[in-house]
């Protein structure tokens, strides 16, 4: 049987505890072996996805005040706040091994996940495209990126789990819907310690999860550390990922929306939720031609600058005022530019980045 590498870091800075994975997966060719890395942060933070505009998702005065750091992650998804509380898993193989697939990867490695829930006695299934649920609440959420040679599934065990300061990270329209989102985690999130009276040790999981990957994914857990070249790409990965320049990136801040800079011509927003993940496009629009174009959200995208390449595509399009004929030939033509550019997005097609665009056309 072939061994997979294990990687348990422990408790680490926040930094760390994401730059880790980072650092394996920078590094990891085809050939070697796969890797899994265990980790807990030391102190609590907010992670955002890589394609998430942190301006319109994050509350940065409060995560600012609070003390909060702020770290984009390599990987997509929504924002989300981390403590020592949970415990990640980041599978990292060299990716002709893993599925080709996002999905396929999803259900690959959520086999193992599932069984350790349900060896603590927690009844969790595997709801596409990427969550784990109990009894109809989320307990868990996971996420995929291709970085360099390396197909990467990363998760967490949730033990506990602050919902009070999750629903003040994020950026809401006002402290009423705070209130809503605030009770909506309550009614469809739970932890471990939620289902089982009390929080298991952690040691107790990783031991029930490493044998769950022997017998559901076929290799021999080895504990390992980190290489002489991981541990020099963990450096420079440190620095990446505290510079406002990746944390802040993509551009995301064009101006504040819906403002009307000349006649004809306006800076909009427009939002859509798909299945796989809510869809945002800020837009500059002039006569309804788009003339530039950014996407941002919390779904998964494979390549990783898939999302920009095709805003990138569909500058210069005409926006539809009325004809459905109109927007079918849009929605054709969206769809022919995700297919040219191979992209590979679980529960978000053509029509919810049309819907998306839709939504943002100025009207008199």
């Amino acid at each position: 049987m072939n061994r997979i590498r294990v990687i348990d870091a422990g408790y680490v800075p926040p930094v760390e505890s994401m730059a880790t994975f980072h650092a394996v997966a920078e590094t990891i060719r085809e050939g070697d072996d796969p890797v899994v890395t265990l980790v807990n942060p030391t102190e609590p933070f907010v992670s955002v996805g890589l394609h998430q505009d942190i301006d319109q998702e994050v509350d940065t005065a409060y995560c600012e005040t609070h003390g909060l750091p702020i770290i984009r992650r390599d990987v997509g998804g929504g924002a989300v706040y981390l403590n020592r509380d949970q415990m990640f898993f980041h599978f990292v193989y060299p990716y002709r091994l893993a599925p080709a697939r996002v999905e396929a990867i999803y259900s690959h490695f959520m086999a193992p996940v599932l069984a350790t829930y349900q060896a603590l006695g927690v009844p969790a299934v595997f709801r596409p495209v990427n969550d784990i649920h109990v009894n109809g609440r989320k307990i868990g959420g996971t996420g995929s990126a291709r970085i360099n040679d390396a197909t990467v599934m990363v998760g967490s065990f949730m033990f506990d789990f602050d919902m009070e300061t999750m629903a003040r990270c994020l950026k809401v329209s006002s402290e009423k819907f705070r209130d809503k989102l605030r009770q909506g985690m309550q009614d469809y999130m739970t932890t471990l310690t939620r289902e089982l009276g009390q929080p298991p040790e952690r040691e107790r999981v990783k031991s029930l999860f490493l044998g769950a990957i022997e017998e559901h994914l076929g290799y021999r857990p080895e504990e390992s550390r980190l290489t002489s070249e991981e541990q020099e790409a963990l450096e420079r990965v440190h620095g990446l990922l505290q510079d406002p320049e990746w944390v802040y990136q993509k551009g995301r801040r064009i101006v504040t929306t819906g403002v009307k800079i000349a006649a004809g011509t306006y800076l909009v927003e427009g939002m859509h939720k798909a299945p796989g993940g809510l869809v945002r496009v800020r837009m500059l629009t002039r006569d309804n031609v788009v003339e530039d174009l950014e996407f941002s959200g919390d779904f998964t995208v494979l390549p990783a600058d898939g999302i920009e390449r095709l805003a990138g595509r569909l500058r210069g399009v005409t926006l539809p005022m009325s004809s459905e004929g109109d927007t079918a030939k849009l929605q054709d033509h969206i769809a022919r530019e995700m297919s040219d550019l191979g992209l590979d997005i679980p529960g978000v097609g053509s029509g919810d980045f049309l819907s998306a665009l839709m939504h943002g056309v100025h009207r008199e």
